[in-house]
């Protein structure tokens, strides 16, 4: 027969949540980076997709701040938050280079177009991890 855990072992947060709370924040200041050079670069002068694009880098950053200081019995429902920021603003860049979006067509071969859909697409499969992980550490 084992026994028990030490309660302070028990108590403990376990290191994967952690690592995964601070490399999804990581991804969506990623994002809002991204974000705010291309604004800065020009697609400011964009219709519609300047704005968004600002909106996008403010969004990002009050996404990853909720995803750090979230207290654990919220960090589910932050986490999901921010997967879904990641996976609407993958879904908008790839819209964007297949169909267009708002009348703009964008192409593979812009300026951060590669690391843009990477650092989107690790945020959509991490912030969802989390939130699955957050969620079951919450449970007794």
């Amino acid at each position: 027969m084992t026994s028990p855990a030490p309660v302070e072992a028990r108590r403990r947060p376990a290191a994967a949540p952690w690592l995964l709370r601070v490399l999804g924040a990581a991804l969506l200041i990623g994002i809002a980076a991204v974000h705010a050079y291309l604004w800065q670069q020009g697609y400011r002068s964009i219709d519609v997709i300047g704005p968004a694009f600002l909106l996008q880098a403010a969004l990002g950053v009050g996404a990853a701040v909720l995803v750090l200081v979230a207290p654990l019995r919220l960090l589910p429902w932050a986490a999901a938050l921010g997967a879904a920021f990641a996976a609407g603003s993958l879904a908008a860049l790839i819209l964007s280079t297949t169909v267009g979006l708002f009348g703009f067509v964008e192409s593979t071969t812009a300026t951060l177009w590669w690391p843009s859909f990477w650092v989107e697409a690790a945020a959509a499969v991490v912030l969802p991890t989390l939130a699955v992980l957050a969620a079951r550490g919450r449970q007794p």
